[in-house]
């Protein structure tokens, strides 16, 4: 178990999931955070202390690392999404909610299937007790991004909603693009085409609703948009 928490904690330092952790502390409440990212962690450490010890194979780590691109992409669209629908900042910021848990959560195991402190578990699980290994290696990468928390609720206190905002979704594209690097990289033509036409269009279909959003809120704000004001009724245009 100490062996599997050395090894995962200085394995995570500077990885991209503990970025992750310290740009999820930025936008939400610490504890929602490290809630999720354990519960992400736990599930993510049992599938490779399975695979390791029990099963003593590979997991297809390119397709899980395309996936988990596609999802840091979708994460950095809703972040712009949700910032343009919302006025009062420091509220969204600090919201609570299943939403918010369920999203870190799944994005994080995302993120860490197929990542260097899965294989490593995998690796320690295949000729250690697993048990150890998997509470181990659990603790070590929660402790890890706990620090990584930490830090981004220093910060939180002392950057502007907006830059925060901004800086969340572009780390989250660059997560999106670090993943799909690593997932592409000796895959095959078919596979290159479909991974860049799913991102293309995923870009694309956020860009349009993002855009719309901004028109709307631009309505709200001005009074001209029907939604602006509930008790003003609609003009009867029969």
């Amino acid at each position: 178990m100490l062996l599997s928490f050395g090894v995962i904690f200085v394995a995570e330092l500077g990885d991209k999931s503990q970025l992750m952790a310290m740009t999820y502390a930025l936008r939400y409440r610490w504890w929602v955070v490290v809630l999720a990212i354990t519960v992400a962690t736990t599930a993510v450490h049992a599938v490779s202390v399975f695979f390791g010890h029990f099963l003593g194979m590979s997991i297809p780590t390119d397709l899980l690392a395309i996936l988990a691109g596609l999802a840091m992409i979708v994460f950095g669209l809703w972040t712009i999404r949700g910032d343009s629908l919302d006025d009062d900042e420091s509220q969204k910021a600090n919201r609570v909610g299943a939403s918010v848990f369920l999203a870190v959560m799944s994005s994080f195991f995302l993120a860490e299937l197929g990542d260097k402190t899965m294989l490593a578990t995998i690796t320690l699980a295949t000729d250690d007790d697993w048990l150890g290994v998997w509470i181990g290696s659990t603790l070590g990468m929660v402790a890890a991004d706990v620090l990584a928390i930490a830090v981004g609720v220093l910060l939180g206190k002392h950057l502007p909603e907006r830059i925060i905002s901004l800086g969340a979704a572009a780390l989250f594209f660059a997560f999106g693009a670090w993943l799909l690097a690593d997932g592409l990289a000796g895959s095959s033509t078919v596979t290159v085409v479909a991974t860049v036409s799913a991102t293309v269009a995923l870009v694309g279909i956020g860009a349009a609703f993002i855009y719309r959003s901004r028109r709307l809120d631009v309505g709200r704000a001005e009074g001209t948009h029907p939604e602006a004001d509930p008790a003003v009724p609609t003009p009867d245009r029969s």
